[in-house]
């Protein structure tokens, strides 16, 4: 009998590879992307300290209220626009796309062609 591995297991695989091929950097942040069955996370990270510039999440208050499901691709993209515009606040103008194992595809896409569209190079 063969077994698979678990669908978690193979996304840490794969973001570990992703991983291993860049980090960010002062002059270059990662931006950081997490969905889960019911959020969206995304974070701007400098990896040579090791500090989180920007973050933003469908759970804080003010990204809940303008959304009508947290879960869907209009609050991916919003989310995209708003981690944009924070970003773009703290003088950051380009980052390196993290989709962290999940495919570039649905709501990973959306939020990434939404961060593009509100200003920030990748």
């Amino acid at each position: 009998m063969v077994s698979r591995e678990s669908r978690q297991k193979v996304r840490v695989k794969k973001h570990m590879k992703i991983r291993n091929r860049f980090s960010g950097t002062a002059g270059r942040p990662r931006l950081a992307v997490f969905r889960s069955n019911n959020h969206m996370y995304a974070q701007i990270i400098d990896d040579t300290v090791g500090n989180t510039l920007v973050a933003a999440s469908t759970l804080e208050k003010d990204v809940k209220a303008e959304l009508e499901k947290t879960n869907n691709v209009d609050a991916a993209a919003y989310l995209g626009t708003v981690i944009a515009k924070r970003a773009l606040e703290k003088g950051i103008t380009t980052v390196v796309f993290d989709r962290g194992g999940f495919i570039y595809h649905g709501k990973v896409a959306a939020l990434a062609e939404a961060a593009r569209e509100a200003g920030l190079e990748f």
